[in-house]
């Protein structure tokens, strides 16, 4: 068992280039930092995060190989994928499946935080 405190996990800035812009975007400038809370390598089926995204900062177009979790923890924000946008608030999870092309951030107005699990592939 291994316990973790939010305010004991370095905040760093989250990698830039994984992602591909969103055509149009103008809700601000893009600026992410991430809290490792199961870097890879640390569970044999999981990695979680928590980011934090500055008002308007999103993701960018991307996919992963497994499902992903999202848990929103402050903020107002916006999950998106090709079908479909949803605010999301304080409290929301959202399930994006595997190789679902999506993006997820804050709103141009708001910050936003999420805990984001997803499976090991």
């Amino acid at each position: 068992m291994k316990r973790l405190r939010f305010s004991e996990i370095d905040i760093v800035p989250a990698e830039e280039g994984s992602a591909t812009p969103i055509e149009g975007w103008t809700g601000g400038d893009v600026y992410r930092k991430r809290q490792s809370l199961l870097p890879e390598g640390a569970s044999d089926f999981f990695n979680a995060s928590i980011v934090h995204f500055e008002k308007g900062a999103i993701t960018g177009w991307h996919s992963h190989k497994t499902d992903q979790i999202l848990v929103i923890t402050s903020g107002n924000g916006i999950v998106a994928n090709e079908n479909e946008q949803v605010d999301v608030a304080v409290g929301d999870v959202v399930q994006v499946l595997a190789g679902e092309n999506h993006w997820h951030g804050a709103t141009a107005t708001s910050y936003m935080s999420h805990i984001t699990i997803t499976g090991v592939a």
